[in-house]
């Protein structure tokens, strides 16, 4: 006989809902199934299941069960993030750490700190976040860091699953148009030329070219640009470590890549980098010394820069955008953006794309090739 989903929730006596990990079972003689873990034959966690007579008799075995295989479960948030935060900490960026430090601070701890660790549910986590402040982002980040400490707690079999990766994400805000943030082929070299010929030009023309991010093309080094064979080979970033000092990393999402190297480019790398060692940084201040995104818009009067260009939000950081819209202008496949970029999607690098908005030109041809024309149009193509 098949189990009815709704009643097998409810308990035939009281008409309640049964607790989690016990269901009544009316095709097996009205017995109580109870949901627990136990350790298979290769070692791992599985979950399995027994029948008992009474609700009594599930509820203590369901409470028994987990409190052999799960001892510690009772041990508080706040405790296991003393204990397990410095294992985070050393295992992603500074970045990173800052924003789940901020995270755990406002958000995770005030909510959820004095809640033992087997109480938390994915109901808790949901809770939590329709009353968090802030952004989207900023609720994903908090999100972010709670995960972090229950996957360490099922790995350490403290409890039995993650309830945070069950919760329900909180919807991001709309994504900016990345391609109205490139610039024009036409606005390239106005960009450029509104910069003083020297090392500054040479920064924001690397930027342009190649897609670089800030802080790949501040730490690029002379050994990692091959001229002949027109290609950079981008493998590491700077960043500030916690300790507040400029520090070398791998680039974001630990993705080594090359970039090309188009011949509007070489004239600013070959200035760039003569007379300078194969470990000397290319891209470099006036005196030698290392380029950073405060003294590149104070050297540039980027307020002017975005006058020129009259857009009042522009960052640096936008420069980037250009290549990839570029590139597909020209008609690269997004495969070969997506490597070019760096991109850890290819749903991230087919926002550069024009496909989607060629949509509605494209349907307009089909259209007309049925239809015709209106009076006084000429055909869509």
């Amino acid at each position: 006989m098949p189990i009815d989903p709704e009643t097998s929730r409810l308990d035939p006596r009281t008409r309640r809902s049964l607790p989690d990990g016990i269901r009544y079972r009316a095709d097996r003689g009205g017995k109580y199934q109870v949901r627990v873990w136990g350790v298979g034959r290769d070692g791992e966690w599985r979950e399995r299941t027994t029948l008992v007579g009474t609700l009594k008799e599930a509820k203590a075995l369901r409470a028994d069960q987990s409190a052999k295989q799960f001892p510690e479960g009772s041990m508080k948030l706040d405790d296991w993030h003393t204990r397990y935060w410095p294992i985070i900490r050393d295992s992603v960026r500074p970045s990173t750490v800052r924003a789940y430090e901020r995270g755990w601070r406002l958000r995770v701890q005030p909510w959820l700190g004095h809640r033992k660790l087997e109480s938390i549910t994915a109901g808790d986590v949901e809770q939590a976040l329709s009353e968090w402040d802030g952004s989207a982002s900023t609720k994903i980040d908090a999100l972010a860091v709670l995960s972090r400490l229950l996957k360490g707690a099922v790995r350490a079999r403290i409890i039995p699953a993650n309830p945070a990766q069950l919760a329900r994400r909180p919807v991001p805000e709309p994504q900016l148009n990345l391609r109205s943030r490139a610039l024009t082929a036409a606005e390239v070299p106005a960009v450029l030329a509104a910069v003083p010929p020297g090392p500054y030009r040479n920064y924001l023309a690397g930027l342009i070219y190649t897609g670089m991010r800030a802080n790949e093309a501040a730490a690029l080094q002379v050994g990692d640009v091959d001229v002949a064979s027109r290609s950079i080979h981008v493998h590491r970033s700077f960043s500030t470590n916690l300790e507040g000092k400029i520090q070398e990393y791998t680039p974001k999402s630990h993705k080594e890549r090359d970039v090309p190297i188009p011949a509007a480019l070489v004239p600013h790398l070959l200035e760039a980098m003569e007379g300078k060692a194969r470990s000397a940084l290319v891209f470099t201040g006036p005196r030698g010394g290392r380029i950073n995104g405060s003294n590149v818009r104070r050297a540039v009067k980027w307020d002017a820069m975005k006058e020129l260009l009259d857009r009042d939000d522009y960052r640096i950081h936008d420069l980037r955008h250009t290549l990839a819209t570029l590139l597909f202008d020209g008609g690269a496949s997004a495969n070969d953006v997506q490597a070019i970029m760096g991109h850890s999607t290819l749903q991230m690098t087919e926002r550069y794309s024009r496909a989607r908005s060629d949509a509605a030109r494209r349907g307009a041809e089909r259209l007309d090739s049925l239809f015709g024309s209106p009076p006084g149009t000429s055909p869509s193509r």
